[in-house]
């Protein structure tokens, strides 16, 4: 008689993260469009952002990020058999982001392909990678979230101009043998939505199959605002119903950083505490898929988080599409 092998669980190992050299202040971009620094700050909480420099591609950003992570978790490019990127910035229409950065790696083996969830497009990365480790088909990951936001933006629109930045960060992640409790590290449930009916509140007015051009990012601020905090908090709840855990259980929530309003405002309506609340978007802005992970690795490297917290991702983005991840770090 065999024995069946033990279920697989998704373990983080490595995390990395990179950001341009150019820092854009608030008082910078009032000089060149109507704007203070007080307007953006009472509105969004950020301070400054980081602008990738000419030449400087999403790839770019996402290599140096990945380097970073396999250097954490004191692996190399040969030990990586699944690279996926969440980014709505690609490089290119194709090929994809994240076979640049294989190449970039000297990756020859394994599979690579990006993903296209908007500002949820590292939890949507994290929960697809889940699957594939879990399966057993592959057994270590390369997830990245890389952007630069600033190609798509519209310098003259006060509204979204101010709001976002560049950066990358990615995670690795490890197939492991697992009793299957929720002590035990690693990703214990993932929760995605999407709904498609919201596109005119937050898009870009561009691509390859409607207009030919790359376009810039539109936004209905308020719509955004109101829909971020009053729907997506299903996805935490439901990692609450799967788990049995509740928000007092939590070491650490790290919400998508869009906007400190939405934060503060998702977090007290979930009733989890403000100082367990992880915020990193005075210094970056919004950097869509790349946010969580930035946030991530700064919390880790101030020492916030530590192996076996608790921690629950949160991400909104445009399409809508938002999701959540509960980690056993």
């Amino acid at each position: 008689m065999t024995l069946s092998p033990r279920p697989l669980r998704s373990v983080v190992v490595g995390l990395g993260s990179y950001l341009p050299s150019r820092i854009l202040t608030n008082e910078e971009l009032a000089a060149t469009v109507d704007t203070s620094d007080e307007w953006i700050t009472q509105r969004t909480g950020i301070k400054e952002r980081h602008i990738a420099a000419p030449g400087e591609t999403t790839s770019m950003l996402g290599e140096k990020a990945a380097r970073a992570a396999l250097a954490d978790a004191g692996l190399g490019p040969e030990d990586i058999d699944l690279v996926i990127v969440g980014t709505s910035t690609p490089d290119y229409t194709f090929p994809s982001t994240a076979t640049q950065i294989q190449a970039a790696l000297g990756m020859t083996r394994g599979a690579a392909f990006d993903l296209q969830a908007v500002c949820s497009g590292f939890v949507f990365a994290l929960a697809t990678a889940e699957k594939f480790l879990r399966s057993g088909s592959h057994k270590r990951a390369l997830v990245i979230g890389a952007e630069t936001f600033s190609r798509i933006l519209d310098w003259n629109d006060r509204t979204t101009c101010v709001l976002f930045g560049d950066g990358a960060g990615a995670m690795v992640l490890e197939a492991r043998e697992s009793e299957g409790s929720l002590t035990e590290r690693g990703i214990l449930t993932t929760h995605l939505r999407s709904d498609g009916r919201h596109r005119a509140k937050l898009h870009v007015d561009g691509g390859p199959s409607s207009t030919g051009t790359v376009g810039h990012l539109r936004m209905e601020g308020k719509e955004v605002f109101r829909f971020a905090v009053g729907m997506v908090t299903d996805v935490v709840t439901d990692a609450f119903a799967a788990t049995g855990f509740t928000a007092a259980d939590l070491s650490w929530f790290v919400p998508h950083q869009a906007n400190r309003r939405i934060i503060d405002m998702s977090a007290a309506k979930l009733g989890i505490a403000p100082e367990k609340v992880v915020a990193t978007v005075h210094l970056h802005g919004n950097t869509s898929a790349a946010s969580i992970p930035l946030a991530l690795s700064v919390a880790r490297d101030d020492g916030r988080i530590e192996r076996d917290d608790l921690v629950m991702l949160e991400a909104v983005g445009g399409g809508f599409t938002w999701g959540s991840a509960l980690i056993r770090w």
